[in-house]
């Protein structure tokens, strides 16, 4: 077995997940608005390396997704981030794409941009201590959206950026994130969905990419955010599997959903609902941002004396999102931390 494909399953193995912590400088700052904390370089560093220096996360978290400026700071001690995560089983990860931008022609449309000097970039970030890379593309879905072009440029940048980071030594992520904003019924979620991940895979086998080296980052299939009929958990799981069914090959060894902004406990009560219904030939994990460090900001707030109770809560929840992930997962768990 190659090193890219060994990584590729130890990021979903053992019902363990990713943490998503690539937040740029400009996203974490709004995060850290609104718990009153001044976004500068010493509270990013602070904030993540609570994260990082928690106690067990290891048991439930295979992996971590850094920011360029994470992948290169360091903890309290002096240690490096992607030194300190290795010294406790969890594989250093680095977001590479430069954001989502407006697509021309197509308006209310995204392409996410990055792919010049990506090669360079990623033999750098592989000597920083990165084994794996993250790409999202951004799918929306409104009146005449998605367009086919909107679909083929992303899907053919994801291709491009994972071939680019197989080439240099890094585990791709392939993020094809159909957004849940909107008034679209399920219906229309689950028929874009399938579009996307067909146009993505046909992408990735043009552009040579090996499946067995890369791990599927996508959305659940859900209703939009601002449906008059929401579907049920239960729905949400049976459509999304049986969507993925019918998109994803079985050489990829698995399937890490993000939340996309889902409740923390939704989002975990989905996933093991998909794995109750028996899952798939891949793995079916989490790599999930917000639904992770939400309580964990909150309860941090900026203050030192709070570190033990922020970490407390995402050590909660990475095992809440561990159980989901082997189909163990139970409602009055959570409950019960309350």
């Amino acid at each position: 077995m190659s090193e890219l494909a060994r990584v590729a399953q130890a990021m979903v193995a053992g019902g363990r997940g990713i943490l998503a912590a690539d937040e740029s400088n400009g996203t974490i700052g709004k995060r850290f608005e609104r718990i009153a904390v001044e976004n500068v370089e010493e509270n990013r560093r602070a904030y993540r390396d609570l994260l990082f220096t928690t106690a067990g996360l290891g048991e439930s978290i295979s992996g971590v997704i850094l920011y360029d400026e994470t992948l290169r700071q360091k903890s309290a001690d002096g240690t490096p981030f992607p030194v300190l995560l290795e010294r406790n089983g969890i594989i250093p990860g680095i977001k590479v794409d430069a954001g989502a931008k407006d697509l021309a022609l197509c308006p209310g449309e995204q392409v996410t941009e990055g792919l010049d000097g990506l090669a360079a970039r990623c033999a750098q970030y592989v000597t920083l201590g990165a084994k794996f890379a993250k790409w999202r593309a951004v799918i929306n879905i409104g009146k005449g959206m998605p367009s086919h072009g909107c679909l083929t440029a992303n899907a053919h940048a994801l291709a491009r950026y994972a071939a680019i980071c197989q080439a240099n030594g890094l585990v791709p992520i392939v993020e094809p994130e159909v957004i849940m904003d909107g008034d679209h019924s399920i219906d229309t979620c689950e028929r874009i969905t399938e579009w996307a991940l067909h146009e993505t895979f046909a992408a990735l086998v043009n552009q040579r990419v090996s499946l067995e080296q890369m791990v599927l980052k996508p959305s659940m299939v859900i209703s939009g955010t601002k449906c008059a009929q929401q579907a049920g958990a239960q729905e949400v799981a049976e459509r999304t599997l049986r969507t993925l069914k019918r998109c994803v090959p079985a050489a990829v060894p698995g399937i890490a959903f993000l939340s996309g902004g889902q409740s923390d406990e939704l989002a975990t009560d989905h996933l093991d609902r998909m794995n109750k219904l028996g899952g798939g030939p891949w793995k079916l994990s989490f790599s999930y941002g917000r639904a992770l460090q939400q309580p964990a900001l909150k309860a941090w707030g900026g203050k030192v004396a709070n570190v033990a109770a922020a970490q407390a809560a995402l050590l909660h929840r990475a095992q809440m999102n561990r159980l989901a992930a082997s189909g163990t997962y139970r409602s009055e768990l959570d409950r019960k931390a309350t």
